[in-house]
This record gives C-alpha cells, structure tokens and sequence, in this order.
C-alpha cells in the first residue's frame, strides 16, 4: 500500500483536494441526473466539480514553489504549511463556487479551514481536530442558509460530524466515521423532503458531499470508501417514482415548481463589511429565496433565487462591491421524467444565449431577455472556462455565444469547440461590442430553426455600427492623433475617432458621425461614471437633427466605458 498521510498536514489538504475532483468528476453526470430542485436545473454535479476544481487550483498554486519528493520536502525546501493550504482551498472554493450546492460546500471547507488554520492552541492535525473541523464545518454551513430544512447537504453535513464526534483514532478514523455518517443520512434524505420521495432519488448536493468525503477516507487510509468489505454502494435512485414538484436546496421557502419559482439565479462575490452583508441578508431574503451566503474577512459569496435580478444585484452595490456576477435564467423547458433504472434525467432546454456583458446593469437586462451571462470586468476579461461554465448553466441543446468583444474571440471560440465536444451545438456570433449583442438578442426566437436564427441574430449584430466614449489612461498613438493622459477618446468600430476634452462633446461628435451613414434607433449605455445630464443632450440632438430616429438608453454599471452607443 502507497505511503498515505497520517495526520492533517498541506500535503494531505492537497491530495483531498485532487481526490475529491477525481470523485466529483466520476459523479459528475451521475448527481446532475438526480438534482430535482430548485427548478429542476440538472446541474449540481457540474456546480460541486467547478468549486472543488477552484479548491484545488488554488491549493496547487500554494506548492508551486516547492518541490515536493515522495511526500518529502526537498532538501533547504519547506513544505507549505497546514495553515496556508487550508486558506488556500477554502479561498479558492469562496471564489469558485457554483450553484447552491457549490456555495454551501464551500463554506463547510471555510469551516474546517478555520479549525485547522487556528493556531491559538496546539496543532488540529490529528484525529481530534479533524472531528472538531468537521463539526465547525457543518454549524457553520448552517449558518450560511437563510431557511435551512432537513433532508438536504446540511443533513448530510451534519450527519457527517455528529458520526465523527463518536469515532476514537486517528484521522483514517474519524474520517471512515464521518463518511459512513454521511452515506446513512444520505439514504434517509427522500423521507425527510417530499420532493426527493416523488423523484425517487436521494439529495443530490448530499450525495455529493459524500463523494467528497470518500476523499478523505482515502486520503488517509489509501483506500476509496465501497472497495473493501462491509462498504456498499452510495445510495442515488430509491424507488421509480416521477419527479414532482421541486424544493430549494437547504432553504424551507416552501415548494417551488416549474410555473412558481423565480426566474433567475443570481451569484456574485462581494467585497463588504459584515454589517453590511447582515443587511444584504434581509434585503435578500425579501426578495426571493434559495439565499446563501458564505465567507467572511471582507469577501463573500451570495447565491439567491429572485425574479428581479437586477434589484438583486443592486442591493449588492449598496452593500459593497460586487463582482463576477452570474445571472441564469430559469428555461421553461427544464423539467424531470422518469427515467431507466428511476433516475429523472433532466431535459434540457432547446436553445440558450449565453453573452459576455461588461456591466453588472447590462448583465440584468440580458439576463431579463432570458440569456446567460457572464461579467467581464475592466481588465479582467474572463476565461474559456467561465464561458464553458456558462454554457453547461444554460443548460440546452443548442447555444448561441456572444462574445461582445474583439478580444474575446479566440476564447469564445476555444469554449464553444469544448462544448462541442461535449455534445451542445454552438453558434459563434462575433459581436464585438454588447451593443451589437442587444441587437442579436431582440431577433432571437427560440422557435425558428437553429440555423435561421443564428442568420437573424448575426444580421441584426453586423448591421449594428458601435462606439464607446473612455478616458484616455495615458498617452498613447491614436488613428485620430496623439492623445494624453485625461483626454477623452471617442472610439468608432475599435478605432479612436474622436479625441476631445469634454464627454458630452465628444459624445455628440461621435454620434453625429455615426447617423451620417444613416439609421434607424441608436442604443445608449451609461457608466456609472458618465455626466448625469448625458443622456437627455444625446436624446435631444437625436430628437432634433435625426428625423425617425428612435433612442432608448440603458444603464451599465461599471462597464469600464463611460458610453456605449449602437447605431443600427
């Protein structure tokens, strides 16, 4: 048998972490399958694998400085130590977590994290500290929930710590105890939620913290929990029936269905003090439910359900400042029947848009025209695989992609060949501005053939021209000329056209230069930096010179430039 570890140390926290991911990722289609509620979106399996995958790349970032031999320190290398790894996973989960389920499981580990990391006492390494991080675990994903009910991931949590807190030993010890504790509860999930009955499955956010806590059995005893002797199967499917309504996970709002449930998920991280999120909680939690909110220190991450999402998002600018905002919008066509074997496999949704948004206000109006986003801070453009997250969000067969930038082509475009892959049919439109995205979205009818559509949609966005009004941040060449350093750039189809000192100025250069090849509706979109007064002297000169021209005019947030225009 392989050398395993014997107590908590970092070494440990990482081989979990790649375990549990190992785990999570042989689950995956397996928990997505049985996930019946909030609205029966078939995607915790996905959501738990994306946060124990932020875990694990954040641990992994801890060690990239050391090398590691066999488990053993180089020579004049240190191993990292425990405290850091256990920051770093909790972190990385807080940052990555996904859905409801990822959310709560990325509290447990900020539990444990702040029992293993605590260096008040003696070292929480061996079989003891792992039973008191287990239960620190689980109180405080509790916690985190506005409406905790049983029968859920906090069940099972629980469970998981209560069983720890009998077993005497080592960390191989409490460990086995704590996952066979899970694994009962787990099975006795369908009689605690009707939901779960009427499906015939067991808690799917349950029945995958007890993959994550096979992990840890066989982190320390180099064994996977179900390999040996008097270790059956984890329970899924429990009876044949057909799933019913649905129930938010960890939250007793009451029973959702696919006609009453709100309409979007909202998640965002959220720097802020802990008086402000208290209010945030409130605020939240008048607004809709399915509410969770984890981590501390400053950062947070919020999970709810809502039919506004825009006042969702809101009440997060009020508390602090949000960011890597995520609004899914529930399809109506996701819905669960039985299946072979008792499983109800989710039916996913035909079609779906996902689109880049550079603002958290455009990222609620795309949200609201049904599309999936993802938000794309200045200077922080995001990865292929947030695109490909968004897209396993979504949930559908067939996918149209937004980019709405230039730059994020080639990454847009290596996201939608995975999701190929993988079996979705997706459209690339090269939208190079949310302008000419919005143009897209208000064609798009899910009805038409896949093709037909996709033709409509990347008419709609070519025949839009865009601009942007910024502030030059230094000074730099330009197609216009020279600017400097506070100058204020009017940029047409990418390029600096206009360089001026006044925004309002500027803004009607450009636009004139704009409506010189004609037009039929110009779209306007505000930072939260532009002068208040901008929008009523575009609209006016419009108004005045332009004859049948119509304007409408959106809020972006903080999308980095001061104006959006679109001219279609």
């Amino acid at each position: 048998m392989p050398q395993v570890p014997q107590t908590m140390d970092a070494l440990a926290v990482r081989t979990w972490c790649g375990l549990a991911l190992e785990a999570l990722g042989r689950a995956r289609e397996e928990i997505d399958a049985i996930n019946v509620y909030p609205v029966a979106d078939g995607d915790t399996g996905t959501n738990l694998y994306l946060t124990v995958e932020s875990a694990a790349a954040a641990v992994e970032a801890v060690f990239s400085g050391h090398d590691l031999v066999s488990g053993v320190g180089a020579p004049g290398v240190q191993r990292p130590a425990l405290a850091d790894a256990v920051r770093a996973m909790a972190h990385g989960a807080l940052i990555g977590a996904q859905g409801n389920s990822g959310t709560i499981l990325a509290q447990l580990l900020r539990g444990m994290s702040q029992v293993l990391a605590d260096d008040s006492e003696a070292a929480h390494t061996d079989g003891w500290g792992l039973r008191l991080a287990l239960r620190r675990a689980a109180d405080s994903a509790r916690r985190a929930v506005a409406h905790p009910v049983e029968g859920t991931v906090l069940t099972v949590a629980s469970a998981a710590a209560d069983a720890a807190e009998g077993a005497e030993g080592d960390c191989g010890t409490v460990a086995r105890a704590a996952y066979e504790g899970a694994r009962a509860a787990l099975a006795a999930t369908p009689g605690q939620l009707a939901v779960l009955e009427q499906a015939g499955v067991v808690d799917a956010g349950g029945r995958g913290l007890v993959a994550v806590l096979g992990a840890l059995v066989e982190t320390f005893t180099g064994e996977a929990p179900g390999a040996g002797a008097g270790s059956g199967a984890v329970p899924v499917v429990v009876s044949h029936a057909v799933a019913g309504g649905v129930h938010p996970d960890g939250c007793a709002d009451g029973p959702l269905s696919q006609d009453g449930g709100p309409a979007f998920e909202v998640i965002y991280l959220l720097e802020a003090e802990d008086a402000a999120v208290a209010r945030l909680r409130d605020r939240l939690d008048g607004l809709g439910d399915s509410l969770v909110v984890v981590g501390g220190d400053g950062l947070w991450n919020v999970h709810v359900h809502v039919d506004d999402a825009g006042a969702a998002v809101e009440a997060g600018v009020e508390a602090g400042r949000p960011h890597r905002i995520r609004i899914t919008h529930f399809g109506l066509g996701d819905v669960h029947t039985a299946g072979a074997g008792g499983r109800p496999p989710r039916e996913r949704a035909q079609r779906a848009v996902v689109a880049v948004v550079p603002g958290e206000g455009l990222a609620g109006l795309y949200a609201e025209a049904g599309a999936t986003t993802v938000l794309a801070r200045p200077g922080e453009p995001p990865a292929s695989g947030e695109l490909l997250a968004a897209v396993h969000r979504a949930h559908a067969r067939e996918v149209v992609l937004l980019p709405n930038d230039a730059e994020l082509r080639h990454t847009a475009a290596a996201a939608a060949e995975q999701a190929r892959a993988e079996g979705v049919r997706v459209a690339l439109i090269p939208t190079r501005s949310a302008v000419q995205g919005i143009a897209a979205l208000a064609v798009h009818e899910a009805e038409r053939r896949f093709d037909e559509d996709v033709v409509a949609m990347t008419s709609a966005a070519g025949a839009t021209r865009y601009a942007e009004v910024a502030v030059a941040e230094r000074q730099s060449w330009t197609m216009a000329g020279i600017c400097q350093a506070g100058d204020v750039l009017g940029l047409i189809d990418g390029d600096v056209a206009v360089i001026g000192s006044d925004i309002t100025a500027t803004a009607e250069t450009v636009l004139d230069r704009m409506l010189a090849a004609g037009g039929e509706m110009v779209t306007l979109v505000l930072g939260d930096e532009a002068p208040d007064t901008i929008a009523d002297r575009l609209e006016t000169r419009v108004r005045e010179s332009y004859l049948a021209v119509d304007t409408v005019v959106y809020r972006g947030g903080r999308q980095g430039a001061l104006l959006l225009i679109g001219v279609e």
